[in-house]
């Protein structure tokens, strides 16, 4: 199977209750894919199951669950097993950041952060890309950020793990490529999603005008279909990702202050 027939194989969408999330279940099942979905919010997981299959009259799976628990991962891939399913594709999405001060920051919630954004991701690759490597085919998408490229102060945790999922990715997408495998980081920026409002900072996303999710989510499939290791959402914002490689480490970092200060 090539990575551009998504009809009538599954794939498994983490973080699908919202956002990025979501608009990745609309437009797989748009290309005739059959759908395992997962998140903490089942009522919202059955209202776009309900969605897609009106529109699309595909097959989805949902299975709740916290990924910020260090057991579900396992637990998530045991129940898609059990249920018979094998996955084609998987798209880690499930993550959050936080704005905050070091003196104001709960530390427990920056642990949590880096268990959800890189050790359920980091579990997940490796559970699942062994057995699409021994099949030949497959692909993952693993959500990054613009952010993966520079430090970026008051969300330094935030920043710091989406940095590993580029260069992990990329690590990933070099040795699967080989047995015909696909591994791909997305990097969007600024998105019009829920984010900002769990972070800390109702309304930023609108105000510094955006992107919306429909956009990001073609780029990114349409990077996955030419084999890419990673891409980045917008022509701004990639222009941006090099722009920071030519800056000065300590002048990039100094400038995110003005975006992402606390309010008082």
């Amino acid at each position: 199977m090539g990575l551009k027939s998504y009809a009538d194989q599954w794939g498994l969408v983490t973080g699908a209750s919202s956002g990025i999330g979501a608009e990745f279940a609309r437009q797989l099942a748009a290309r005739g894919m059959h759908l395992i979905l997962t998140a903490r919010r089942g009522d919202r997981l059955q209202q776009l199951a309900d969605e897609l299959h009106t529109k699309h009259g595909t097959h989805t799976e949902i299975i709740v669950g916290d990924l910020s628990d260090p057991a579900e991962p396992q637990r998530l891939l045991a129940e898609v097993a059990r249920r018979g399913k094998t996955i084609e594709l998987l798209v880690n999405n499930a993550g959050f950041g936080l704005v905050s001060e070091i003196e104001t920051a709960d530390p427990a919630k920056m642990l949590q952060m880096i268990q959800l954004n890189i050790t359920a991701l980091t579990e997940l690759n490796y559970r699942v890309l062994p057995g699409m490597m021994a099949r030949g085919r497959g692909g993952i998408i693993n959500v990054a950020s613009i952010a993966a490229f520079q430090p970026v102060a008051y969300m330094g945790v935030y920043a710091a793990t989406k940095a590993y999922v580029l260069h992990f990715t990329e690590a990933m997408w070099a040795e699967a490529r080989e047995k015909g495998v696909t591994v791909l980081a997305l990097c969007p920026g600024t998105t019009k999603t829920e984010f900002f409002d769990v972070a800390g900072r109702p309304g930023w996303a609108e105000s510094q005008g955006g992107d919306e999710v429909k956009p990001v989510v073609r780029t990114a499939l349409k990077a996955l279909d030419k084999k890419k290791q990673y891409t980045v959402a917008g022509w701004g914002n990639y222009i941006r990702s090099l722009l920071v490689r030519l800056a000065a480490r300590r002048t990039v970092v100094k400038v995110s202050m003005q975006f992402f200060r606390p309010q008082k």
